[in-house]
Formats: structure tokens, sequence, C-alpha cells
């Protein structure tokens, strides 16, 4: 597991002291990893085990690595943000206690501008054969927000990708290298549409055969 520089870690959590997010999960996986998953932004068990992709969702994940033949220790796990972002809902409890709960969202373009370098630093020093994304999050923070995953589901794409243009700025510019992006829809997407079931699974025998050209 590569360890992402603690210097780069400490700029990214002051950059995110405006918004409402909370914990950090490092990325993790090998160094020369058969796949980089790029994912959204850990939820509630993830910032409580450290451990990206623990929750109802990296189960459903799970069953897709055994589709296709992929064990976790060939895979680097990373997402476009590292902490939670949540958003608080009023819920009642028993007759008449209103508690505030909180609940995962998908983060902003603020709080991901925020994460950027993180991700920024381990495309540039880690060397997936294919990255695959999860869900429109993933995708726009590589490609930008004309990309869908409606549209881009189950493509293969051979592109250059987003980096902020330095530290200090919130401007984006393009990668030098081009790197092999596959999008597919987000596991936790199934939860409130069983039908997209079907097509993550179509996906995945697209990305079975590119990982088969691969090896």
């Amino acid at each position: 597991m590569r360890v992402i520089p603690e210097e780069l870690v400490d700029i990214c959590k002051k950059r995110m002291e405006p918004y409402p997010c909370e914990g950090f999960v490092y990325g993790r996986g090998p160094e020369q990893p058969t796949i980089m998953i790029v994912g959204e932004a850990p939820g509630e068990t993830e910032i409580h085990n450290g451990m990206p992709f623990s929750g109802r969702a990296g189960k459903v994940l799970d069953e897709f690595f055994q589709y296709l033949g992929v064990s976790r220790e060939d895979i680097y796990f990373t997402s476009t943000v590292r902490s939670r972002p949540y958003k608080i809902v009023p819920k009642k409890v028993g007759d008449h206690e209103i508690v505030e709960k909180k609940y995962n969202r998908a983060p902003n373009r603020k709080e991901q501008l925020a994460h950027a370098p993180i991700l920024d630093y381990e495309l540039q020093h880690i060397k997936p054969k294919q990255l695959v994304t999860l869900g429109n999050i993933g995708l726009q923070r590589l490609l930008g927000n004309k990309y869908t995953i409606s549209q881009m589901h189950g493509r293969l794409i051979h592109a250059k990708v987003r980096r902020l243009k330095d530290l200090d700025s919130n401007e984006w510019i393009m990668s030098d290298d081009s790197y092999s992006i596959f999008p597919t829809f987000h596991p936790a997407s199934i939860f409130y549409n069983r039908s997209l079931e079907k097509e993550i699974y179509k996906d995945l025998d697209k990305l079975k055969e590119i990982l088969g050209e691969i090896y």
C-alpha cells in the first residue's frame, strides 16, 4: 500500500475544513494494481474503520470482483473525496423526540477541488493497468462534467484526465499522460434502481474482455 505524503494529507484536510464533511480514508492497494477503482467518497462505515468500500456498497462491489475473477489484493481503491460529505436531516424518534441524523450525500464541486491533489498524486505515482470509475462523480472528476455515466458506462475511454494546475489553484488542466478508463455505475445505484444491475453485469462482461487482453 502506497502512503500518501502526510504533508499532502494535511493540506487537503485544511482545504476541506469549511465544508460539512467528516473523517479521512486513505487509498489502499498495491503500487502496480490491475485495477484502480475511483469512487465518490467514503460513507459512515468507511470513516469508522478506515477501509475503502467496506460498507453496504462495498459488499456489492465484492460480488462484481468475484464475477470478474479479480482479487481485492489486485485493486487499488481511491475516491474523488476522501472525507464523508454529509447532510443533517431531522428524524422523528418515538412519539415526540426529534433527533438530527447525518446522511451521506454526493461531494460538491468545491469539496472535489479541495481533495483533488490526493487523487492527482495517486494517478502520478501508482500505475494501474485499468482505471474503473464508479458513478458520475468519479467519471466527471477525471474527464469533466460533459460526461455522464448513463451515456458512457461500459465504454473503454483512452484520454488525458483532469488535474489541478497547482496546489494553490482551483483551475483544472489536463494531465500529460493518457489513461485507460472504464466507467460503470456505482454499486449503490442498484439499491435505488434494481434494473441497473443487469446493465452493470453487461459492463462487467466488457471489462472482463478488456482485462483478458491486458494479461
